[in-house]
């Protein structure tokens, strides 16, 4: 009689040569399944990376707009004091004519620039114009005594500390962008999206980086 063989159990894998090769080949094709993903995430993260850093640059831009607009504001309540200012020195010092005259002068040549390297310039000539204005104060004791010019001596203080922390701030931000926009590979982005270099509102020399000196006494 002859003894039927024993059958293999369903799913037990062939261990001869043959068949380990062909276990081989069947995981070798379920790898390459999913080989089409890898190009794919790559390219997902590029756009993310894009996306990213283009935010990144409007983000920057829009902090240094604000914040030249923050400046800009400043400048024009300092400008509004200035006539005040001179009317109020011309009643002691008329005869001051070429000093009354230069910060008038100055004055609206600050008001008629438009870049932040032309506002600066005037800025500083202003400055200086009012540092004048300042020193020969110092020669009417009855000027010094005078109620508004001491009020405006005070409204120009505070706003001289004011314009100095907006500029600070403003050129921190346009640094940050600036360097972004020249290292790589940020600079990739900068380029195809036209972001440009902004200028720093600064001073051009250490005795302009003083402030006006206002003195009460």
């Amino acid at each position: 009689m002859e003894i039927p063989k024993q059958a293999k159990p369903s799913g037990a894998y062939n261990w001869t040569f043959e068949g380990i090769i062909y276990i081989e080949s069947k995981i070798a094709l379920r790898g390459t399944d999913h080989m089409w993903l890898i190009p794919i995430a790559a390219i997902g993260l590029i756009v993310i990376w894009v996306v990213a850093t283009y935010n990144g640059f409007v983000t920057l831009r829009n902090r240094a707009n604000n914040a030249w607009a923050d400046i800009d504001v400043q400048l024009k309540r300092r400008h509004d004091l200035v006539p005040n200012l001179v009317e109020t020195v011309k009643g002691y010092a008329g005869h001051e004519k070429g000093v009354l005259e230069n910060v008038t002068k100055f004055r609206s040549m600050a008001m008629q620039a438009q870049s932040a390297e032309e506002r600066a310039e005037s800025e500083n000539m202003l400055t200086a114009a009012l540092k004048t204005l300042f020193a020969v104060a110092e020669n009417y004791p009855q000027l010094k005594a005078d109620q508004n010019f001491r009020d405006l001596q005070a409204q120009l203080a505070e706003l001289e500390d004011q314009i100095q922390m907006a500029r600070r701030y403003y050129n921190a931000i346009v640094r940050d962008l600036n360097t972004k926009r020249e290292m790589f590979p940020s600079n990739i982005i900068a380029n195809m999206f036209g972001f440009t270099q902004m200028e720093y509102f600064q001073i051009e020399n250490e005795e302009e980086r003083e402030p006006v000196q206002v003195k009460f006494t």
